[in-house]
């Protein structure tokens, strides 16, 4: 979306915020009709959860859906919420199974069964079943309605197939083929079947060596292979290799998009927030913030007791407090450097916990020469402005603190992989308090063996 298209739903924001506080309902429609559905969806993003249910109610149905399913998942659960009864047991007998599965992930427990109950025997059953995978598994973000064909099909009877599919089929463009068992032997394309005459065989035609994924895969490793290899669709088996479902593109893309603001969030020293930022209410925000600074707070107590122990060296030559803020502040932007670094790397698939000592090792002599840089500057200009014996120490202090911060911020990430924890929490807040109290403790040695203190 422009800059210009996001200025125009701001002011249709406020303005149908203003009309909703004057009940002036014709009006909010009147502003509503013209826009576009992603309009609708970033309008409805700006408003209160309670003027969103309103605006929902006044979208026509078919639009409504389209809105609907266009939301993130946060919004989705607050709207849910938020609608009556009928309203929502309509509107979630309509959508996708894997749709379904997102939106429950954001429901209260309580309200999965009275949801499900409103679906039919077959459509609860898929829900159901994808339900039953692990939270964060591929299993629980596939679609379970796709067309698939047979080797010894020919490419009319396959087209048949799509044909009498096309209302409820995830998508056509990229079908798996499957033999009797029902396992994956290969997949075949739109495009190669509109090429070819009516009697070839998709045996002929397939591509025997597909990429697929397992049931129980991470979410976020196969989207990433899916969006990697510029697959239209990822053929998705169990445990015994038959097919049980896909993930489309566009899912792919979804599941990254979420997981990608979950990291931007965590590395921030925050909660991710379920709904955008001007619909979130004041008290979810402080829930997402007030964690992780009590967390923090408490770790900043080691950089105190760290003062503490040092008080003499300070007294003796005060003029070391000076450069407290300097060289904390250079070793945490090195961590974070090299912790936001290794993180997008393993995200990326391009290291593993196994590269520990190729990281370790890179990140070392990264540190390092960016220590001497930094540390050659330094002892230049504390040498100049007070004594050289003082710039000494802080260029020796900048060289180390650099070679530990750069080390430690990569290995973090690699460590929280290890033990399977996102490695966004041991990211950037964290490891910025580690490499306080643990630059100080330097520092002050330094000083200390230096000036003779």
């Amino acid at each position: 979306m422009t800059p210009t298209q996001l200025q125009n739903v701001a002011e249709a924001a406020d303005t149908i915020g203003q009309l909703l506080s004057q009940n002036d309902l014709a009006g909010a429609s009147a502003v509503l009709t013209p826009l576009a559905v992603p309009e609708v969806v970033e309008l409805v993003d700006r408003l209160s959860i309670e003027d969103a249910a309103i605006v929902y109610r006044l979208l026509a149905k078919g639009r409504a859906l389209e809105v609907f399913e266009a939301l993130s998942p946060g919004t989705q659960g607050d709207l849910v919420q938020a609608l009556r009864n009928a309203e929502v047991t309509t509107l979630f007998a309509e959508m996708d199974p894997d749709d379904r599965v997102w939106l429950l992930d954001e429901l209260p427990a309580s309200v999965a069964p009275r949801l499900l109950r409103g679906l039919t025997r077959q459509e609860r059953d898929l829900t159901s079943g994808m339900l039953g995978y692990p939270q964060d598994s591929i299993g629980r973000r596939m679609s379970p309605e796709f067309v698939t064909t047979h080797p010894q099909l020919t490419v009319a009877e396959t087209m048949a197939r799509v044909r009498a599919a096309l209302e409820d089929a995830e998508t056509i463009y990229t079908l798996p083929v499957t033999d009797h068992g029902r396992r994956v032997v290969g997949v075949v394309s739109l495009r190669d079947l509109m090429g070819a005459s009516d009697d070839a065989l998709i045996g002929d035609l397939m591509n025997d060596d597909p990429h697929i994924a397992v049931v129980s895969e991470d979410a976020e490793t196969a989207a990433r292979r899916t969006t990697d290899y510029g697959l239209l669709a990822l053929p998705v088996v169990d445990g015994e290799d038959r097919l049980v479902g896909i993930l489309t593109i566009d899912d792919a893309a979804r599941i990254l998009k979420q997981e990608e603001s979950e990291d931007a969030a965590r590395q921030g020293g925050v909660e991710p927030l379920r709904r955008s930022y001007l619909s979130t209410p004041i008290t979810r925000l402080v829930r997402s913030r007030v964690v992780w600074l009590l967390v923090l707070a408490v770790g900043a107590t080691l950089t105190v007791q760290v003062l503490d122990t040092f008080e003499a060296t300070l007294a003796q030559m005060t003029v070391l407090a000076l450069f407290v803020p300097l060289l904390i502040g250079t070793g945490g932007n090195t961590g974070n450097q090299a912790a936001t670094t290794v993180t997008r790397s393993l995200a990326l698939g391009e290291v593993a916990p196994r590269d520990v000592l190729k990281v370790l090792s890179r990140e070392v002599r990264t540190g390092f020469c960016l220590g001497l840089l930094l540390g050659l500057l330094g002892f230049a200009i504390a040498g100049l402005v007070y004594e050289w014996h003082v710039g000494l120490v802080i260029g020796l202090t900048l060289v180390a603190v650099c070679t530990v911060a750069a080390s430690v911020g990569g290995m973090m990430p690699l460590a929280a992989r290890a033990i399977r924890v996102d490695p966004a929490v041991f990211s950037n807040p964290f490891i910025t308090t580690f490499v306080d109290a643990t630059g100080l403790v330097i520092y002050f040695l330094i000083a200390k063996a230096v000036l003779g203190l």
